[in-house]
């Protein structure tokens, strides 16, 4: 996915600088948004914390934005370090924005960064009534497991090419022109 709108957003990555929108974006989610994100529910308080220890480590995070604010968000936190293989993935999407292949399209984008930075394995954890999460996983070739009252995803993002991190180096750069000339509708195909 490039940068092409999605209900006329677009998706790009999230810097730290931006970290009170990435903060605005999932204090909007409602309750179930809550419970789907977090797999309970969680706080105001609990919310601001996390949004500053997202950007405080090294975690890759995607924003679909709308004219400003997120609409929606995948992260990706290394687990065990930077340079370890295995990355934990988590996804937000405000009610509004669901059923449009959002999930879908920052799925593909995660995993696109995961392959060029050395990951070979994501997991993921949902909610048993999280079928949403569970749809886009298996889109992308996720392995899903029900035990314990959740449900966890495996995807194997395969090795990075010159092409995957082409791409990825096309988007940042178009990300970066989005912000500076602050043009949040570009339309491009992949």
């Amino acid at each position: 996915m490039s940068q092409s709108g999605l209900k006329g957003g677009v998706i790009r990555r999230v810097g730290g600088s931006e970290r009170q929108v990435f903060r605005d974006h999932l204090l909007r989610l409602s309750p179930k948004g809550r419970r789907s994100r977090f797999g309970g529910g969680v706080s105001d308080l609990f919310i601001e914390q996390h949004a500053a220890r997202v950007f405080a480590g090294a975690a890759v995070v995607y924003g679909l934005f709308d004219e400003g604010p997120i609409r929606a968000a995948a992260e990706m936190h290394p687990v065990g370090g930077a340079f370890e293989a295995t990355a934990e993935v988590a996804f937000s999407v405000e009610d509004d924005w669901q059923d449009a292949g959002v999930g879908t399209a920052l799925l593909g984008r995660v995993m696109r960064a995961a392959r060029n930075r050395g990951k070979s394995r994501l997991i993921m954890t949902c909610l048993p009534e999280n079928v949403r999460m569970q749809r886009v996983a298996s889109k992308h070739g996720a392995k899903l497991q029900w035990q314990e009252g959740d449900v966890f995803g495996t995807i194997n993002p395969p090795i990075p090419t010159p092409i995957s991190l082409w791409r990825e180096a096309m988007d940042e750069g178009q990300g970066v022109l989005n912000v500076l000339f602050d043009r949040p509708r570009i339309e491009a195909a992949e």
